[in-house]
C-alpha cells in the first residue's frame, strides 16, 4: 500500500476529532474522502502529511511510519494542496510553481536544469505553461487552483493529499481539476463535498462521521441511498448513469 492508516486518533484539548480511523490506499490510485461538515476530513490529510500529532495510531507510507521519516524527506514525498491559499506578494505562476521544489534543495543549493525541467513538466501537466510569466493575482480560480497543483507536481510527490480542491470553482472548473487529479497517476486522497464528482472520478471512497469511518469501498458499494441518507441527512435515489457508467444521485425533496 502507499498510505495506510490504522487505528489513528486525534483530539485537540479533550474534543476527539479523529477517533480510530483505519484507511488504506493502493499506489496510484485516488481515495474520495467524504462526509458532512466538521466530520474530520481536513484533519485526517493534516494527520497524514505531520501538520499535525496523532494521539493514537500509526500512519504509513509504503513501510514507513511517517513520524520516523525527517521533515526534509516528508516534504519530499507528500505534497498537500489546502482549500485557500493566497498571497499578497507579486509572483508570477512560474514563481509559485517553483517554490514546488524547496524540498529538493539544501540551503546553499543553487537552482539548476533539473528544476527548470520539473517545474516546466508540472506546468505542461495541468496546461497552464502559456501562462507562466502572468501574475498569479490576475488568474481565475480554477486557474489559481490549476497552479497549486502544478506546485505540487513541481514537488515530484509519491503521495498527493488534496482538501476541497473543487470548492468554489464553478462546474466546469471542478470537471476539469477532478479530470486532471484522476489521470496524474500518484497516489491521491481528495476530500471533497460533492457525491456525484466523486462518484465519477475518484477509485475507491471512504465517508468519515463525526471522527470515524463508516463507509469504505468502491463508489458503487458506499454510495447507498441508506447511507447517503443516515450520514447527510437527505433522502437520494441511486442509479447507474447511462452516460458514464458510474453512480448518480439524485437527491429527493420531502
Amino acid at each position: 500500500m502507499s498510505i495506510s492508516i490504522d487505528e489513528v486518533s486525534f483530539a485537540a484539548g479533550n474534543i476527539v476529532i479523529v477517533n480510530g480511523v483505519s484507511l488504506t490506499v493502493e499506489k496510484g490510485k485516488v481515495l474520495g474522502l467524504l462526509g458532512p461538515n466538521g466530520s474530520g476530513k481536513s484533519s485526517l490529510l493534516r494527520l497524514i502529511c505531520r501538520l499535525r500529532r496523532v494521539r493514537s495510531g500509526i500512519i504509513r507510507l509504503g513501510d514507513d511510519d511517517i513520524s520516523s521519516l525527517p521533515r526534509a524527506a516528508l516534504a519530499r514525498r507528500v505534497a498537500f494542496v489546502e482549500q485557500q491559499s493566497t498571497t499578497d506578494t507579486q509572483l508570477t505562476v512560474r514563481d509559485v510553481v517553483r517554490l514546488g521544489r524547496t524540498p529538493h534543495r539544501g540551503l546553499l543549493s543553487s537552482w539548476g536544469a533539473g528544476d527548470d525541467a520539473a517545474v516546466d513538466e508540472a506546468l505542461s501537466r495541468v496546461g497552464m505553461q502559456e501562462r507562466a510569466g502572468q501574475l498569479w493575482q490576475t488568474l481565475s480560480g480554477g486557474e489559481r487552483q490549476r497552479v497549486h497543483i502544478a506546485r505540487s507536481l513541481a514537488q515530484a510527490p509519491s503521495e498527493l493529499l488534496l482538501d476541497e480542491p473543487t470548492n468554489h470553482l464553478d462546474i466546469q472548473h471542478q470537471l476539469d481539476i477532478l479530470s486532471l487529479i484522476s489521470k496524474l497517476g500518484i497516489t491521491c486522497i481528495v476530500a471533497l463535498h460533492d457525491l456525484n464528482l466523486a462518484a465519477m472520478f475518484c477509485d475507491r471512497l471512504a465517508v468519515i462521521q463525526k471522527g470515524e469511518v463508516v463507509a469504505s469501498g468502491a463508489p458503487e458499494d458506499v454510495l447507498t441511498e441508506d447511507m447517503i441518507g443516515r450520514v447527510f441527512g437527505v433522502r437520494a435515489h441511486v442509479q447507474k448513469s447511462a452516460v458514464h457508467g458510474r453512480h448518480h444521485i439524485q437527491y429527493l425533496m420531502d
